[in-house]
């Protein structure tokens, strides 16, 4: 696949529609993702969340989102981003539009002085990006769902070393159940024990 620059926008109201079909199509499930940014567009908070678009002949190809949420430092809380979700259209994946996303979302982050972004994802992906795996760097995941590798931070320029601590999701990851893996079948009685 041949890398093509794609327009990086703010999102609009105009685009809410197209931006659920995206990421309904991106996750392959037509509810989940798609309701949790409605959720974070909606969810009260100390900062709006900043989502971006990614635009090809006007067609919106990608989108990315960033939402405040709280690192729970010894010092006293402080006001961090995560970075989801961020989907692109399969028809344009591959072609490096998630990685003008996560540059431009970065460079709004730093812009509006948070000094972290956390998110979960592929390292492989995200570590060519400006992440690291977090629980390297001091910090602690919210969940035992979510694996190791896949917890990562990027450190902006106004980071503190004293920033460590344990990264806490805002409400609407946790009621539409975006943190980490779910196991997918039940749990026999015995299984623990095999």
């Amino acid at each position: 696949m041949t890398s093509a620059h794609a327009g990086i926008r703010a999102e609009r109201t105009g685009d809410h529609a197209a931006v659920r079909r995206l990421h309904a199509l991106a996750f392959g499930d037509p509810e989940r993702v798609p309701a949790l940014v409605e959720a974070l567009r909606a969810a009260p908070g100390a900062v709006d969340p900043v989502a971006l678009v990614a635009t090809r002949h006007d067609e919106v190809i990608g989108h990315v989102m960033l939402s405040a949420c709280r690192l729970d430092a010894r010092l006293r809380l402080v006001d961090v981003f995560s970075l989801s979700p961020l989907g692109v259209h399969p028809d344009h994946q591959g072609r490096g539009v998630g990685t003008q996303l996560v540059e431009a979302a970065l460079r709004a982050a730093d812009e509006r002085g948070f000094p972290l972004v956390f998110l979960e994802g592929s390292p492989d992906y995200y570590g060519g990006r400006g992440f690291q795996r977090a629980d390297r760097c001091g910090f602690r995941s919210p969940s035992l769902r979510i694996p190791a590798a896949a917890f990562q931070v990027a450190r902006l320029s106004s980071y503190e070393p004293w920033m460590t601590g344990t990264f806490v999701y805002s409400e609407p990851f946790w009621a539409h159940d975006c943190v980490g893996l779910r196991d997918p079948g039940p749990v026999a009685p015995d299984a623990a024990q095999g």
